[in-house]
């Protein structure tokens, strides 16, 4: 019963319920920069690089044994796939920018609100009479 109630007191915490928060929250963010790198980005770049895919390029090592009456393969080829590898450096070059990007975005926002000034507080009552007065000696000179 110790270690339950151990193991409530540790997953109400502040602290643990922040980080779940922030591993839903950054499931979902990482959802969407996937989207963003493959249904926008990775297009684009298909269609600069003139549709070239690296995912193609494999070196064999040794190459497949086939029969040569049914066709079927008796052994697979063997290939060491460093286009796949290419690709997938590619794909978090582009999702690691499109990360950073969003977080100076967020960064940026953040600036601008803390260098928002406050407004300047009302004066107090003593503060009016006291101008006022003022005013007045000002005028009998």
């Amino acid at each position: 019963m110790a270690l339950l109630k151990e193991f409530k007191e540790f997953a109400m915490r502040g602290n643990v319920i922040d980080m779940a928060v922030g591993v839903v929250i950054g499931a979902a963010f990482g959802k969407i920069i996937s989207s963003l790198v493959d249904d926008i980005i990775m297009p684009l770049v298909g269609v600069a690089t003139g549709g070239m895919n690296f995912t193609d390029y494999k070196l064999v090592i040794q190459k497949a044994v086939i029969d040569g009456t049914t066709q079927e393969v008796l052994t697979p080829e063997v290939t060491l796939n460093w286009g796949t590898w290419v690709q997938t450096i590619v794909d978090f070059l582009i999702v690691a920018f499109c990360i950073f990007v969003a977080i100076q975005a967020i960064n940026q926002m953040k600036r601008k609100k803390e260098e928002a000034p406050a407004p300047a507080p009302e004066p107090t009552k003593e503060e009016v009479l006291l101008t006022e007065i003022r005013d007045l000696l000002k005028e009998k000179k």
